[in-house]
């Protein structure tokens, strides 16, 4: 028997957000969540001089773009992960959710992350009952591709 076709759900997309809003590493980073959806985890970050690695060109750091592309990653995850676990109840499955966490990631950097504001974006490779594939891209505010990952997270 077969499971419905996923939906992610305003409730869901509220859970999702909360949980994302609630991990004080993303508020001092400054990321702001734009699009939460079954096919796809859209977030950006703005520029601000505590984000830059090369000083003397302006450029962000390497370590805020492979977090970004992590909580991106993370974040649809997050929501195949419900999409796996729709079976559950509802207390079950936030137990097996609350175990998020990142296995691997792979950061391919492009270009230097040179502009006002980064989007990334990611979209589910892969979901298991345990363990969940994302790929994720990050581009500067002039649409350069600025880097990519691949990210396993385990999510069940």
């Amino acid at each position: 028997m077969s499971n419905p076709p996923f939906e992610l759900t305003a409730e869901l997309q509220q859970a999702v957000s909360s949980f994302f809003q609630r991990i004080p590493f993303n508020q001092v980073l400054g990321i702001e969540l734009d699009e939460l959806s079954a096919q796809r985890v859209t977030m950006h970050l703005p520029m601000k001089p505590e984000l830059i690695g090369n000083f003397v060109h302006g450029i962000l750091h390497g370590g805020v773009i492979s977090s970004l592309l992590d909580v991106a990653g993370g974040a649809m995850a997050l929501i195949g992960a419900f999409d796996k676990h729709q079976h559950l109840s509802s207390a079950e499955r936030m137990a097996r959710l609350s175990k998020l966490g990142t296995i691997d990631l792979r950061i391919d950097y492009l270009r230097p992350g040179r502009g006002q504001r980064f989007t990334a974006s990611a979209v589910l490779l892969r979901t298991g009952n345990k363990v969940a594939v994302v790929r994720s891209e990050l581009h500067s505010d002039d649409g350069t591709l600025v880097a990519v990952g691949t990210g396993t997270y385990l999510c069940g």
